[in-house]
């Protein structure tokens, strides 16, 4: 029997969406974030999913708004998961830590204490980081290179998993008889000294009741990759097509087996966007609001400090190659993208309309967009396309059966052992997702029944074998 696919959601209380927070109804309000995570812990445990995971990144500043809203004001995510341990009793809990800034002993001691407290449903993302920003905020004035980064992530990993199984499984005796707590011979040094990461140990928290807390990694560099396939348990993947999951899984299997490593011990997850509805109809309706709501360099949006400099249609002509001379580079962008000027955006743009008539359902000026699967729909805009350029969205738009017939084609293909699911906006998506797309999934057997996850650790929701410490 197949197994299901790890499923997990990746929690941005703004959303996932650069112009999510605009919709109707959506959650935009930072100080209010304690009310959105507990209603989306809520609907991920009632839903059946492995976890919750919480990315971090570690500087913020105006140009955000319009990237990443998300990221301008957002709960540290180890706050996160200890917050939500009291408010949830079946779900996994993933928190980012920078390796390049963190102090290895106080992260081991937080997650130690995050699994205890949640009886085993800890997990931590482990990233190195980039970002001058967030160096400045650490008092340093220049960001390490990548090597040097790596070099101290793999310590780190090191002393994690040391301080981890300082306590043996039979350290704690407690027999008050005997007036004996704890056999001194079962609780050990960490006596790591590299050269980055220094720690002695013992960790002052009982033994994880997961022994080793599961590891997740993401990363496109070979150092990245390397530390993903010979160290996560979870390696977090960005492939936009089928054939680039496929062959990005293929590769991080291969690097696990090279290292002396079974293939089998790594999961790679895809990240996804689904946009649920009742109808395919519906959600395409949803996706081309989302579009229409992107900021674009209109007249008002150009003083804004900060401001991209890519979303006109220009800079679109410009990435398609499309001549300087040309028209079409001054259109308006509410202005119907006509059959003629379809062709003249070349081949890259051909591919970007066809997707958005499959995901919004809207078709160029006199012409039916091919494989639309809709009669009539929208007229496609300027708008529509520099924003679905500017702003990519791994999107997967439909009903429940849509949407899991992609979880299910990405399984059977090899592209992916799971799915972080992202959300366009807060809370509606999300609860779409849960209360409609999950079932369909638990159904087809892509999801992992209640009678399965009662009582899982996340290591047993993520299938890792034991782990025995040296």
């Amino acid at each position: 029997m197949t197994e299901p696919l790890i499923i997990g959601a990746m929690v941005r209380t703004l959303g996932a969406y650069p112009s999510g927070w605009r919709q109707p109804g959506a959650h935009r309000d930072p100080a209010t974030d304690a009310d959105i995570l507990r209603r989306i812990a809520r609907e991920g445990e009632d839903g059946g999913l492995d976890y919750l995971f919480f990315g971090d990144w570690l500087a913020t500043g105006p140009d955000l708004e319009f990237r990443d809203p998300y990221l301008l004001a957002r709960i540290d995510p180890v706050s996160a998961v200890l917050f939500l341990a009291g408010v949830t009793s079946r779900i996994g809990l993933i928190a980012t830590v920078n390796t390049t800034y963190a102090d290895p002993y106080a992260t081991a001691r937080s997650l130690a204490s995050l699994d205890v407290l949640t009886r085993g449903r800890a997990g931590i993302n482990l990233v190195t980081g980039a970002e001058p920003r967030a160096a400045g905020n650490h008092g340093r004035d220049a960001h390490a290179d990548n090597e040097t980064r790596y070099d101290r992530a793999e310590e780190f990993v090191e002393a994690l998993r040391r301080l981890w199984g300082s306590w043996g499984e039979e350290a704690w005796i407690a027999d008050a008889e005997r007036g004996v707590l704890i056999d001194p011979e079962a609780l050990h040094a960490a006596d790591l000294r590299g050269a980055h990461v220094q720690v002695a140990g013992p960790l002052s928290v009982a033994r994880p009741p997961q022994g080793q807390i599961p590891i997740v990694h993401a990363g496109t560099s070979p150092r990245s990759r390397a530390l993903a396939a010979t160290e996560a348990d979870l390696a977090l993947i960005a492939a936009p097509t089928l054939a680039d999951a496929i062959a990005t899984r293929r590769l991080l299997r291969d690097i696990a087996a090279e290292a002396g490593r079974s293939p089998d011990a790594l999961n790679v997850i895809a990240p996804v966007l689904p946009v649920v509805a009742d109808t395919d109809a519906d959600a395409r309706r949803i996706v081309e609001r989302l579009l229409a709501l992107v900021p674009l360099a209109e007249d008002h949006q150009r003083a804004r400090r900060a401001f991209p400099p890519d979303r006109t249609v220009a800079a679109l002509a410009d990435a398609f190659d499309v001549p300087a001379d040309d028209p079409l580079r001054s259109a308006a962008f509410d202005a119907p993208v006509t059959a003629a000027e379809a062709v003249r955006l070349g081949e890259r743009g051909a591919r970007l309309i066809e997707r958005l008539g499959l995901i919004a359902g809207l078709r160029v000026a006199g012409a039916r967009v091919s494989g639309s699967g809709a009669a009539g729909g929208d007229t496609l805009t300027w708008r529509h396309l520099v924003a679905a350029h500017t702003v990519p969205a791994a999107f997967v738009v439909g009903d429940a059966g849509t949407i899991a017939d992609h979880f299910e084609t990405w399984r059977d293909e090899g592209a992916a052992d799971g799915f972080n699911v992202l959300s366009a906006f807060q809370p509606a998506q999300f609860e779409a997702f849960a209360r409609q797309a999950a079932p369909e999934l638990r159904r087809r057997g892509l999801l992992r029944s209640a009678k399965e996850s009662a009582g899982a650790t996340l290591r047993d929701r993520l299938r890792i074998s034991s782990y025995v410490d040296a």
